[in-house]
């Protein structure tokens, strides 16, 4: 099925990729194979050299039929030639951007990027001679004042994690492609529903699938997007090499996942936002961290590039008493204590920050509304205040 523009998102969501049924099955098999048979050794070998996004499957490490189909709906939902699934979200980061430097090169991040991509930068490739420079990221001056003549890779992630800061990503994308720089953006927070980093300029799309796209706890999975060009390098080097792409039974699991993706946004959605009014009210908390907020100080820019909220936020307390921050965490009682987002059950966690602009660490408690009622984490927050 091709894109039609008499075709929702939604339709598109529950039926590209899967015209082919397998014995008129309605969900897809899975095909728990570690490999491929051919009929001669001549198809065997013409598979093994072919162009590997359009090649016949040989070996379940490069490609599987059960990962094909996700592939092609998130390409999709992205507008992006190509997608590859790995085994987890931060494997899908590192595989683009080590796909984009080599010894000697430089790369500008984002201060608030989910925190191993930070330490992948700082304390892994720094080991094989890839620098790099945090930015706060807000303004493209301060990016463009970062890049050196070495420069390859301005890695965004808008909204950022913990504080949720955006960067204009048609601005970036325009100074980067001047300067023949490639571009990054971890689209996790909005998924391909809320926003779509490739239409405004950017060149590879990265996702953690554990979160949103897999929805129910119970996988952990990564996706990259870009163009056809860029994945026949990383399908030939980096994904054959590193050996990390997704198994078969966890892409069956996104798959169904990704069938309820649209109604979890919107009840996630619809619960954060009265989480965050109510939050946004209450003398308890300092600073309210949310993008679906009126109040939100980039909400100019949420408005030019989302579509929706999500269900993560975040705040600073008045009180910044470590101890009694994590007391507060440890009240909750529909609120459990973890450490990832975007499944069915309501989550929070208390870490103390300090990017950039921050003149001392702050204590800050993250929520993520589940699937529960709206006015049940509501009174468990005020109890927990209690």
């Amino acid at each position: 099925m091709e894109p039609k523009r008499n075709l929702g998102p939604n339709t598109l969501l529950q039926h590209f990729g899967e015209e082919d049924k397998v014995q008129g099955a309605v969900v897809p098999p899975i095909f728990q194979n570690s490999l491929f048979v051919f009929d001669t050794v001549e198809d065997l070998a013409g598979s093994m050299t072919a162009d590997p996004t359009t090649a016949p499957h040989h070996y379940s490490r490069v490609g599987n039929p059960s990962l094909e189909i996700v592939e092609k709906k998130l390409a999709m939902m992205e507008g992006t030639e190509c997608c590859k699934l790995l085994g987890s979200g931060q494997a899908a980061l590192t595989v683009a951007i080590m796909s984009c430097v080599q010894q000697g090169d430089h790369v500008v991040c984002v201060d608030t990027a989910y925190g191993p991509v930070r330490s992948l930068l700082s304390d892994y490739l720094v080991r094989f001679g890839v620098s790099h420079t945090f930015v706060d990221g807000r303004e493209v001056a301060e990016i463009e004042s970062a890049i050196r003549p070495n420069t390859k890779v301005i890695y965004l992630e808008t909204p950022s994690s913990l504080v949720f800061r955006f960067q204009d990503l048609e601005a970036v994308a325009k100074l980067a492609r001047t300067k023949e720089i490639a571009t990054i953006c971890d689209n996790t927070y909005a998924t391909p529903l809320f926003m779509k980093p490739h239409s405004h300029g950017i060149d590879i799309v990265c996702h953690s699938a554990t979160k949103y796209l897999g929805g129910h706890s119970d996988l952990t999975a990564g996706a990259i997007c870009t163009s056809k060009e860029r994945m026949d390098r990383i399908i030939r080097q980096e994904i054959n090499l590193l050996g990390n792409i997704l198994h078969p039974f966890q892409a069956w699991l996104l798959h169904r996942g990704m069938r309820t993706l649209s109604v979890r946004l919107a009840r996630h959605q619809e619960t954060a936002n009265a989480v965050a009014r109510w939050l946004d009210g209450r003398n308890e908390a300092d600073v309210v961290h949310y993008v679906g907020l009126d109040a939100f100080s980039q909400r100019s820019l949420y408005q030019k590039y989302m579509t929706g909220a999500g269900g993560l936020l975040s705040f600073e307390p008045v009180c910044q008493d470590p101890e009694e921050v994590r007391a507060f965490v440890n009240r909750l009682k529909i609120f459990q204590r973890g450490v990832s987002w975007g499944g069915f059950e309501s989550l929070a966690i208390a870490m103390p920050i300090q990017p950039l602009g921050y003149s001392e660490s702050r204590m800050l408690v993250r929520l993520f509304c589940g699937l529960e009622d709206a006015l049940d984490l509501i009174a468990d927050l005020e109890q927990a205040f209690r």
